[in-house]
């Protein structure tokens, strides 16, 4: 195998070591212990939060919507309700806003 074609193989395995997860505990604890009442973060910071590349998905707005499809379990929302939060999407498509519930709608 030539230069580049390990090079692809190594950039390909270091993807798959980040996999998508449909586990966003890590994020609820976070947000969890967050004292501001409204705040940003970045794709990037998520995932590292996480510790696993977001889905395509979530560059959708719809896809950090609270109030989307109630009945459909979705793993980041459920996460964000259980702290606390809901979550929008920044409209540069690269971000989210987090912003604290009133005390009845927290789960």
């Amino acid at each position: 195998m030539g230069v580049c074609g390990a090079r692809f193989l190594a950039a390909a395995c270091e993807r798959d070591e980040r996999t998508i997860v449909n586990d966003y505990h890590a994020l609820r604890d976070y947000l969890m212990r967050q004292k501001q009442d409204e705040f940003v973060l970045s794709f990037e910071q998520i995932e590292e939060i996480i510790g696993a590349a977001l889905p395509r998905a979530a560059h959708r707005a719809s896809w950090w919507d609270s109030l989307r499809s109630p009945d459909i379990q979705m793993p980041q929302r459920e996460a964000c309700l259980a702290a606390g939060f809901v979550a929008t999407r920044m409209p540069d498509g690269q971000s989210v806003r987090f912003r604290k519930q009133k005390n009845e709608r927290r789960r």
